[in-house]
């Protein structure tokens, strides 16, 4: 198969199971490290995927945002909310046109390449609290993108409109072990348990049917 595309990747569950179920069209991958609480942690895991797989792996810093956007992902650990992850508890954790910027930035890169797609691991639970990755600026942007390129380029978001749960089962089948990434907002040493996005990983591990091997400092009820 044909290696025609760079993955934004995170280090995190839904974009390290893109990583793994797309390996073979993959030339690249590449992390953004913004200065949020849990860039470290999660680039960590980035790292480590692309080193087992033999799939080149590129940090860049975009650590303007830290120093001149708002977000509760950027102004400290105790500042991200516990509780579900729901439109009004996690709008603190919006990160404005985040992903639009590392696409941007990853258009770049693919179009320097002569790379046709850039993809991105969004998914329907996303949709409510981050417009950056609802459908319709997923279209918008594969559009600009692809205008804005000599070769083309287009964003290519198969996990837009399926669950995080439906990742998790796919990341089983693949035989991904989770316990390698990270999810936690909070970026501490171990995954705090009672942010949302904690919660959120929790409940499409246990949906999914995997025994959830990660060490939680505290767990939410």
């Amino acid at each position: 198969m044909t290696k025609d595309s760079l993955i934004v990747l995170s280090g995190g569950m839904d974009s390290v199971t893109m990583l793994y179920d797309y390996k073979d069209r993959i030339a690249m991958a590449l992390s953004c490290d913004y200065g949020s609480n849990h860039n470290a942690r999660e680039i960590q895991f980035a790292r480590l995927h692309c080193e087992r797989l033999g799939i080149p792996h590129r940090v860049i810093s975009l650590d303007f945002i830290v120093k001149n956007f708002h977000s509760s992902l950027l102004s400290g650990a105790g500042d991200v909310p516990s509780g579900s992850y729901n439109d009004e508890n996690m709008r603190s954790t919006v990160v404005p046109f985040r992903n639009g910027i590392m696409l941007s930035v990853a258009a770049g890169f693919a179009e320097d390449m002569g790379l046709r797609y850039i993809m991105l691991a969004n998914h329907a639970g996303d949709h409510s609290i981050y417009p950056d990755c609802r459908p319709d600026f997923v279209k918008a942007m594969s559009e600009a993108t692809k205008a804005g390129t000599y070769n083309g380029v287009e964003v290519f978001a198969p996990y837009t409109n399926i669950s995080k749960t439906d990742i998790a089962r796919r990341g089983k089948t693949l035989g991904i072990d989770y316990a390698e990434t990270w999810s936690c907002y909070r970026g501490g040493e171990h995954h705090c348990g009672t942010c949302g996005t904690c919660i959120e990983r929790r409940e499409a591990l246990h949906n999914a049917g995997i025994t959830d091997t990660t060490v939680y400092e505290n767990i939410a009820h």
